[in-house]
């Protein structure tokens, strides 16, 4: 079935060629298949169109005989396919058939996230490489856990040059403006693809995109105005971490040539206590008890991360009841207060009695 290229586009038979480009550029934005509600059959048969219409001679051909003139060559009459297509755009292949020129920024985002597939990415000052992200782990007591404890860490890292402090010019020297780019951070180049001559901007090859360079590098850095050293960072501990924990410092990470510095990762690793475990904001521990404080009741010593206090055993306590110690656990991390330390009583069993120990029990048997 013969294939109606003006209806495809939305446009008359009439239409002027920049008609016939504003009706692709609606046309391909609104199928484009990287949108939510996009179309790629529709977008291939919609570029189909263009490449046919966007070109005056092949125009001209179409309007005598038809999509027959073009019959056998594929994708827009070129000879290619949809994946041929995306092939020749990615290599910067030939001119479009039709040697039409495009400036990219007529495009808008009709392209979305094909850009880096057809290679016409934007460049500049704004594109600027961000330093790594560090990530290392930090051993820190219990009782540092609970109620928040500054450290000192010593990490060997890319940091800005201590000679030239980051200009990447030997000190003295002068930093000028970049020839390559006169100053700008980019460069225009001009891409040739299937759809015909793309102008796009880069980052200059030069300057990385600083806009300026020095007339006599540093010595120290080669000019990177970076270099490899130990650095010391003083890092503040939250009251209230708990294992396995990450704390983030921003900017702490691998330094870049401009400035942003990645960040800084610290997993907490916090060492067993004999006394204590955690159990969210709560801290468990145990306390033994012999059967005569058990049955008669009596106040023991129970040991807790603020100190040793006195807990109350009613009398009648059975074995594996647990109180409850208010406001002795963990600071809470994400709010006010702190919580509870839990304490499990065992009573004790005496493994040996004497003969007047046996006497007794044996008597409290009886009754």
């Amino acid at each position: 079935m013969p294939k109606d290229y003006y209806n495809i586009i939305g446009v008359d038979k009439n239409a002027s060629q920049e008609e016939i480009k504003k009706a692709f550029r609606k046309k391909a934005h609104q199928f484009h298949p990287d949108k939510k509600d996009g179309d790629e059959a529709k977008f291939k048969e919609i570029n189909e169109a263009y490449q046919i219409l966007g070109d005056e001679k092949k125009r001209e051909q179409y309007d005598q005989f038809g999509d027959s003139a073009f019959s056998g060559q594929g994708f827009g009459g070129t000879g290619m396919n949809w994946e041929d297509f995306a092939r020749a755009a990615s290599s910067q292949g030939g001119q479009g058939s039709g040697g039409f020129n495009i400036n990219i920024d007529d495009l808008g985002d009709i392209f979305g996230g094909l850009g880096d597939i057809f290679g016409f990415g934007g460049g500049g000052r704004s594109q600027r490489k961000r330093g790594a992200d560090i990530q290392t782990e930090l051993q820190i007591d219990f009782k540092e856990a609970v109620f928040g404890v500054e450290k000192d860490i010593n990490l060997h890292k890319t940091v800005t040059c201590s000679e030239c402090k980051g200009n990447k010019a030997e000190p003295g020297t002068p930093i000028e403006i970049c020839e390559t780019c006169k100053g700008q951070g980019a460069v225009m180049q001009v891409q040739r693809t299937i759809l015909g001559n793309f102008q796009s901007r880069s980052t200059c090859p030069d300057c990385q995109g600083e806009g300026k360079t020095a007339k006599t590098k540093c010595k120290q850095c080669y000019g990177t105005g970076l270099q490899k050293d130990t650095a010391n960072i003083n890092v503040k501990i939250p009251a209230g971490i708990d294992n396995g924990q990450t704390i983030r410092l921003q900017g702490q990470g691998e330094a870049s040539s401009n400035g942003h510095a990645g960040d800084l990762y610290i997993r907490i690793r916090v060492h067993p206590d004999n006394n204590f475990e955690r159990a969210g904001d709560d801290i468990l521990s145990r306390a033994e008890i012999n059967f005569s404080q058990a049955a008669l009741g009596n106040k023991i010593p129970v040991l807790t991360v603020d100190g040793e206090i006195k807990l109350k055993i009613p009398a009648g306590t059975q074995s594996g009841t647990v109180f409850k110690l208010r406001n002795h656990g963990a600071t809470k991390l994400q709010g006010r207060g702190r919580g509870d330390q839990l304490v499990r009583v065992i009573v004790k069993t005496p493994s040996k009695l004497s003969r007047a120990e046996k006497k007794l029990f044996e008597e409290l048997g009886r009754s």
